[in-house]
């Protein structure tokens, strides 16, 4: 595992993994806003509409790609920011719970920050 994350931070900069894995901390929890808040709920009240159908399967299959796209760029962002394992278990967990990728874009992705 170790040589693919290596092969992948020498093809791309890691200026550019930091970018993506940001972009996707975020992008992450705002199409977890879009399913739980607007989705789901208008799936909730309009159970036979179709309109809500294609967009709670729409939204959702967005969500599904951002959050596999931040886990799999969980593990280079763990080489580039030198996380620990407990930094970067809480990273990996932190995209089953709503909105805490923002936290982790906020507080663990920085450099020097202290420990």
């Amino acid at each position: 595992m170790q040589a693919i994350v290596d092969k992948f931070i020498a093809k791309h900069s890691e200026q550019k993994v930091i970018k993506w894995f940001r972009k996707a901390c975020i992008i992450e929890a705002w199409t977890c806003f879009f399913l739980y808040i607007v989705a789901m709920p208008l799936k909730r009240y309009f159970p036979e509409a179709d309109f809500a159908l294609i967009f709670i399967i729409v939204v959702g299959n967005i969500h599904g790609l951002f959050f596999t796209l931040y886990l799999l760029l969980c593990l280079p962002a763990r080489k580039i920011y030198a996380w620990d394992d407990e930094d970067f278990i809480f990273a990996l967990l932190a995209a089953f719970f709503p909105f805490a990728t923002i936290w982790i874009d906020k507080k663990l992705a920085q450099f020097g920050r202290e420990e």
